[in-house]
């Protein structure tokens, strides 16, 4: 399904009934990522995914597609559907976008997961690394796309996974480099949102991968104490959704989220 934002065509899918739950997919992904997730959490919940701008099937909005924009779309799908509280789940770069329209839209959120995500902005170091994440997708996207999703897996991980992840790749390739570069630059202009996530009194989780190449552990144990959030800790890398799928909604369940 397709909805319209300024004049461009946004994917959609609607599943189940019940309290709303938007699960967010990360950089180099698409809603797709959650396909295994859903018959387990529409028992409960009607649960939406969608495709940011220039990932998957939904066009590219702008030249930088920063983490505010992306919240707005999903505004826009919410306002749409008629649907005014949600629960989030975000991987990586859709945890960045959840805490974009926590920041936006407070009233309308009850739960927030973080998953292999983080509050704080990149450092510098990090934005030299997009600049020149930049300068390669231009060049090659395929190089980058290829290097980029290795890069999120262990090495124990890219062994275990070496089918899921030429898949992850094959898909990838097919977004326009546009869309990519698009979303490298909204990542790298991004703000700090720890406080924020502070100031949110609902429930607030981070899910973090032990072996995380992006998010180091040590930087989830001290994002999640100083937002007083709970921190559950998986063995794996960035793609806990991957790596540890039954683990990930026998937490949620658990701590009844979804």
């Amino acid at each position: 399904m397709y909805f319209t934002y300024q004049e461009k065509r946004i994917f959609y899918e609607s599943h189940g009934t019940g309290p709303c739950i938007v699960l967010l997919h990360g950089f180099l992904e698409s809603s797709y990522m959650w396909k295994e997730f859903l018959p387990e959490w529409t028992k409960r919940n009607r649960v939406l995914v969608l495709d940011f701008p220039g990932h998957g099937k939904s066009e590219v909005l702008a030249e930088i597609q920063g983490m505010e924009l992306l919240a707005a779309v999903v505004n826009e799908l919410l306002k749409y559907l008629g649907i005014s509280e949600v629960s989030f789940l975000g991987h990586s770069m859709g945890g960045y976008v959840a805490l974009a329209f926590l920041e936006a839209y407070p009233e309308k959120v009850s739960k927030i997961v973080l998953l292999n995500s983080t509050t704080e902005s990149d450092s510098e170091e990090r934005k030299e690394n997009r600049n020149r994440a930049v300068e390669i997708i231009q060049r090659d996207k395929e190089v980058f796309v290829s290097m980029g999703i290795s890069n999120l897996f262990s090495e124990d991980s890219r062994s275990k996974f070496s089918s899921e992840i030429n898949h992850l790749k094959k898909t990838a390739k097919q977004f326009p480099s546009g869309g990519i570069i698009a979303l490298a630059k909204g990542m790298r202009d991004r703000k700090d949102r720890t406080q924020v996530l502070a100031r949110f009194s609902g429930i607030k989780l981070f899910v973090c991968g032990a072996q995380d190449p992006i998010v180091p552990l040590k930087v989830s144990e001290t994002v999640a104490k100083r937002t007083s959030s709970e921190l559950i800790i998986l063995q794996g890398s960035h793609m806990s959704w991957l790596e540890n799928p039954i683990e990930i909604v026998k937490i949620l369940h658990f701590n009844d989220i979804f």
